[in-house]
């Protein structure tokens, strides 16, 4: 049986796959989440400026991880991969 993710994982899948700017229903299916959870985390994110919307004409709305929030991202994935050790 698969153990849960915990908060800062769900984060992180989230940060993830808005690394090249996607859509909110993307980004959801991608990061495995169902919508009232997606939009908790989200709106979290996007308060502390980790994600911003893009200006895409060719797409209705996109969001990308910004450059705070790529940061946050690299150093969470530099701790869990010394805490697997």
């Amino acid at each position: 049986m698969a153990r849960r993710r915990g908060r800062v994982e769900i984060m992180m899948d989230i940060l993830d796959q808005a690394l090249n700017g996607a859509n909110k229903t993307k980004i959801m299916y991608r990061a495995n989440l169902n919508f009232s959870r997606f939009e908790r985390y989200f709106r979290e994110l996007s308060k502390k400026g980790l994600i911003e919307v893009v200006d895409d004409p060719d797409a209705s709305v996109v969001y990308r991880t910004t450059e705070r929030g790529k940061e946050l991202l690299r150093v969470l994935m530099e701790a869990e991969k010394l805490l697997s050790l």
